[in-house]
């Protein structure tokens, strides 16, 4: 299997894909289709993904854990995918015909654009990310998707001109995620061949997808929900504000999310080789990363919402920086999260405390999310979703004071919070001074970046802690390459 370091590097060079397209396309979208365009595209979307997440029934977490513990016996490995994937095709098919019978019969706004959503569910039908990355392949993945999206930009620039053009955007972003699961059926036969399904233990395989659905759907709940909420209780506008102040962070995740794509099914397999202390070592060492990371991006966003907002995506959304900063907020207990669910809990089949902590955040976040957003709108959901991630984070991190030295993961990173409050603040600072335009936003990112930096490179020089160590080690296996 690839080695880590190569992953992460696929994953990382991915992200920083994701992270672009949308930097690139957000702005122009904004002004072409408006507030009220993006606010179309989203809600619809949102209602369309809530079918989809039921056609995933939990297999892309279930599935990349389970092929990673069984990926070093081939007739198990072959026979184990082909069960899954039996059962994730019956499931999605039924889903699709539900969906459809809503579009017939249902009473639905903007039919035209919520038929176009379908083909989410049908490229849900054939995802087998979950073969791939429970194997460690994750560069085919990320060459796929990285084509896709290429091509995809381009598409958005060519055909969409107008606020008319609200279909189009969707079409392309919809054959787009179809495109990208059809091509990868090309390459599995590398890895694995298809045998017939064992149908008694096919089924048997449906209660712990459901487990993993259920905190899925959870999840949705405060990432999905919020959107449909304010939709119908606000208006599209409002939905157009907090999709785009979402995206931003949603690209600043990347990052994490792709360490957790990559640790996942690494930790799985060391704990069913009984080497989970091993694991543990790397948890601590990818805590430190991911956090230090994840508030430099925090900070940042929160420094220079103001200029960004206006700048970026034009005078109409000026509102979006107080809807920035407080997203940027939730990035780290979610950053946190990530690292505990991913290379903690869910390799050591912790499955129950995962549920109960993001049905808590749900539920927490139904709640604020009703009583706020009928007086606050998109702020209202701003701040539902800052609460349901703090109460996830609080719930795993809770659980995991009995086997993990999560004070020390807590100690180890406030040098990395004082470096971010410092970062912040000047950059904040520069855009008041200065006014508000595109320089002012490239020196703000530039000064926050060579402050965080410099600032972080000085203390692990002078401490010589154990990522300082991991550093200069990578350093010296590339340097005698």
């Amino acid at each position: 299997m690839s080695s880590i370091k190569k992953n992460i590097s696929y994953q990382i060079a991915y992200q920083f894909l994701t992270i672009l397209i949308p930097l690139v396309t957000s702005p122009y979208i904004a002004r072409v289709l408006g507030a009220k365009g993006v606010g179309i595209y989203s809600y619809t979307y949102s209602i369309a993904s809530y079918f989809v997440l039921f056609a995933k029934l939990g297999i892309q977490t279930y599935g990349n854990r389970v092929i990673a513990m069984v990926r070093d016996d081939r007739q198990k490995l072959n026979q184990t995918f082909s069960d899954l994937l039996a059962v994730h095709l019956c499931v999605s098919v039924v889903v699709l015909f539900i969906y459809s019978g809503y579009i017939l019969l249902g009473k639905v706004d903007h039919r035209g654009i919520a038929v176009i959503q379908t083909l989410y569910i049908f490229a849900e039908m054939v995802e087998i990310n979950w073969l791939y990355f429970g194997l460690e392949e994750f560069k085919i993945t990320v060459v796929r998707n990285s084509v896709v999206k290429i091509v995809s930009l381009a598409a958005i620039f060519l055909f969409v001109k107008s606020p008319d053009d609200v279909w189009k955007y969707c079409t392309i972003m919809a054959v787009g995620a179809v495109l990208s699961e059809i091509i990868v059926w090309g390459f599995f036969p590398r890895y694995i061949k298809i045998v017939r399904p064992d149908w008694k233990n096919a089924w048997s395989q449906l209660g712990p997808l459901i487990g993993f659905f259920i905190p899925s759907v959870a999840v949705s709940l405060y990432k999905v929900m919020d959107k449909i909420m304010l939709g119908a209780m606000t208006d599209t506008v409002q939905v157009g504000y907090y999709e785009n102040s979402e995206k931003i962070i949603i690209a600043a995740l990347g990052f994490v999310t792709a360490i957790g794509n990559v640790m996942m099914p690494r930790m799985s397999n060391l704990i069913s080789r009984g080497e989970g202390r091993q694991g543990e070592k790397i948890l601590a060492v990818s805590m430190q990363i991911v956090m230090a990371v994840s508030m430099a991006l925090a900070g940042g966003i929160m420094g220079t919402a103001s200029t960004f907002a206006p700048v970026f995506w034009g005078k109409e959304f000026r509102d979006c920086d107080i809807f920035l900063r407080g997203l940027a907020l939730s990035l780290l207990f979610t950053a946190f999260a990530n690292v505990l669910r991913t290379q903690y809990l869910l390799p050591h089949q912790k499955d129950r405390v995962f549920q109960i902590s993001v049905i808590a955040g749900a539920a927490v976040n139904l709640i604020i999310n009703f009583l706020m957003i009928p007086h606050w709108k998109a702020l209202g959901a701003v701040i539902g979703t800052i609460i349901a991630e703090g109460v996830v984070c609080l719930i795993q991190t809770a659980y995991s004071f009995k086997y993990l030295p999560v004070m020390d993961y807590l100690r180890k990173m406030i040098p990395y919070l004082f470096f971010t409050i410092i970062m912040s603040t000047v950059v904040y600072l520069i855009g008041i001074i200065m006014e508000e335009n595109v320089r002012t936003l490239v020196v703000q990112i530039l000064t926050g970046v060579g402050l965080y930096i410099g600032f972080t490179i000085t203390y692990l020089y002078v401490t010589k802690n154990e990522l300082w160590n991991v550093i200069i080690k990578t350093k010296n296996s590339q340097n005698n390459d």
